[in-house]
C-alpha cells in the first residue's frame, strides 16, 4: 500500500503550529508532496527537515517567504530532481521531483494569475515550459518503466463539477477556458487519470477556499490540488480523503492510497 499526501501549506511553520506534524504522525502517509512551504534555505532546521520517520527534501524559493515546494518521504528516493530548468519559474521553487524504482513523484505549485495580466501571462508560459518537462519525464520513465502520479496545487480548476461559483468565475484567472483546456490536452496527451475523480463523482468536492465571505463555512471552494496519474498506478487507487476536521492552512489535504508496491 502507498499512501500520498498532496497540501498546499500556506507557510511549513505556520501549519506545524496549527498542529501538521501531529496530523502526520495520525494519518501516516507516506509521501507528502508540499506546496507554498514559505520557507528560506536558512530557516530549515533538523525539526522541519526530519519530523517523525520522514526525509524531507524542499527546493526553496530566492525570494524570502515565498512559493517553495517540499516532499517528505518515509522510503528513501533514488534520486532528487530539484526545479525545471527554467531560471524565471526556478528561483521561485515550483517544482521538486523524486524517483522512486517503478515510480516518479511530480510536485508542482503553479503560480496564480490573479494578481494582474502580467502574472497570468507568466503563468501562462509555465504551463507550456511544465509541458516541455512532462515531454522529458514521459520519455524517461518509459525507458526505465516507472509509472509516475503529479501532485500539488495547480491553480486551475478543471471542470465546472471543481467550483462552486463557476458561472461566475469563467472570466477568472483559475478557471479560464485557457487553462482548463491545457489540463485536458495533459490528461489526453499523457494518458493520465484524475485520481480523485476516478473514486469520486460528487459536486461540492473542494480543496481550497477563499479567506473572504466566509468561503470555508458555506463550502465556497474550488478543487484546484490534485493527484494525476499514469493508467497502471491510477487504476489501482482504493481510496480518498479530503481532510476538513482539522485546519493547518486554507487548503485541504488531498490523500490517496494506491495498492502499488515500491
Amino acid at each position: 500500500m502507498l499512501k500520498i499526501t498532496s497540501i498546499n501549506l500556506n507557510g511549513i511553520r505556520s501549519a506545524i503550529r496549527k498542529g501538521f506534524v501531529n496530523w502526520l504522525k495520525i494519518q501516516k502517509p507516506d509521501i507528502v508532496c508540499m506546496q507554498e512551504t514559505r520557507i528560506s534555505y536558512n530557516d530549515l532546521n533538523d525539526d522541519i527537515i526530519n519530523p517523525l520517520i520522514y526525509e524531507g527534501h524542499f527546493f526553496c524559493a530566492e525570494k524570502k517567504g515565498y512559493s517553495g515546494v517540499g516532499i517528505y518521504s518515509s522510503i528513501k528516493p533514488q534520486s532528487i530532481i530539484k526545479g525545471m530548468g527554467n531560471k524565471e519559474f526556478d528561483c521561485e521553487g515550483r517544482l521538486i521531483r523524486i524517483n522512486l524504482e517503478n515510480l516518479s513523484i511530480i510536485n508542482a505549485y503553479f503560480p496564480s494569475g490573479t494578481s494582474g495580466e502580467n502574472r497570468q501571462h507568466a503563468k501562462f508560459r509555465f504551463l507550456e515550459d511544465f509541458e516541455l518537462l512532462l515531454d522529458k519525464i514521459y520519455y524517461e520513465n518509459r525507458n526505465y518503466n516507472r509509472e509516475f502520479i503529479l501532485c500539488g496545487d495547480w491553480n486551475i480548476a478543471h471542470k465546472e463539477i471543481d467550483i462552486k461559483n463557476w458561472k461566475n468565475n469563467t472570466k477568472n484567472s483559475g478557471f479560464l477556458p485557457e487553462e482548463r483546456n491545457w489540463i485536458s490536452k495533459i490528461i489526453k496527451k499523457y494518458n493520465l487519470l484524475d485520481v480523485f475523480r476516478e473514486l469520486n463523482h460528487d459536486s461540492d468536492q473542494y480543496t481550497w477556499w477563499s479567506n473572504r465571505n466566509k468561503s470555508w463555512e458555506k463550502n465556497v471552494g474550488w478543487r484546484i490540488d490534485y493527484q494525476f496519474a499514469t493508467n497502471n498506478i491510477a487504476k489501482l487507487a482504493i481510496n480518498y480523503e479530503i481532510y476538513k476536521e482539522n485546519r493547518f492552512s486554507d487548503h485541504a489535504p488531498l490523500s490517496i492510497s494506491y495498492n502499488f508496491k515500491i
